[in-house]
């Protein structure tokens, strides 16, 4: 009877366990509580006139560098197209045009990757971080220290990631973090050096790169798939080749 009894309880013991979702998890933090107290009613609404379903069934982030803002674009499922919900400001920038190449250099990475990992105890208030070095980080950085750690963060202070502040990156982390929970393990996270439908942008990007070729190649990379999504509002594929260049397919 005692081995029944202690087999039913680690039965119920794995039970509760499974039954908890990352979302339940993330709410286990004092900071996303009190942020989902007092932002998630709010995002409702404001998904609701927008014409999305609460919560987010697909997310897709993209930043631009010297512009300094942040966009979140949602859609309802993979057939339809993305909608822009909301553009936030990007509050510092260290660095300059270019990738991110080795440790230290303070550079915010340029490219294509994913979120992948959710840090509620960040110093930063809350941070959402990204898969840098991806596959062509790592095979165009110094392949002993290319380095780590970038994150979408709160407070303002940054010396290679992307900071929005404290109120901005609470409705980005319940976004995500609901995204995530109902099943969108990958969110992609676009970090381009500027608009290029904008001419003042474009300029000062062309003067950055004027005599660096190498740049203007990975510019040109960068651009074919933000000019795809501007025609569809969809993501193309995305291939790194062996040279470590971006392929959209």
């Amino acid at each position: 009877m005692k081995y029944c009894l202690l087999i039913i309880a680690l039965f119920y013991t794995v039970i509760t366990f499974s039954q908890t979702s990352f979302i339940d998890v993330q709410r286990s933090n004092t900071k996303v509580a009190n942020a989902l107290k007092t932002k998630e009613d709010t995002l409702k609404k404001q998904f609701e006139k927008a014409n999305l379903q609460w919560p987010a069934k697909q997310v897709y982030i993209r930043s631009f560098k010297y512009d300094s803002q942040l966009e979140v674009w949602v859609r309802n499922t993979n057939k339809e197209p993305y909608k822009l919900f909301k553009t936030y400001k990007v509050c510092a920038l260290s660095g300059a045009m270019g990738p991110k190449r080795i440790e230290g250099d303070f550079q915010v990475p340029e490219g294509f990757y994913c979120l992948n990992e959710f840090r509620p105890g960040s110093t930063y208030h809350l941070a959402l971080g990204i898969n840098y070095p991806n596959a062509s980080d790592l095979l165009l950085s110094d392949s002993a220290k290319p380095g780590s750690e970038i994150y979408i963060h709160g407070s303002c202070t940054t010396v290679g990631c992307i900071p929005i502040q404290n109120d901005p990156i609470e409705e980005l982390y319940i976004i995500t973090s609901m995204a995530k929970n109902v099943g969108e393990d990958f969110i992609p996270v676009h970090i381009f050096p500027a608009r290029f439908s904008v001419a003042k942008s474009v300029d000062y990007l062309a003067k950055a790169s004027r005599e660096d070729k190498d740049y203007q190649l990975f510019i040109k990379q960068l651009k074919e798939v933000c000019d795809y999504f501007e025609l569809h509002k969809k993501l193309p594929l995305i291939a790194v080749n062996k040279k470590g260049e971006y392929v959209a397919l």
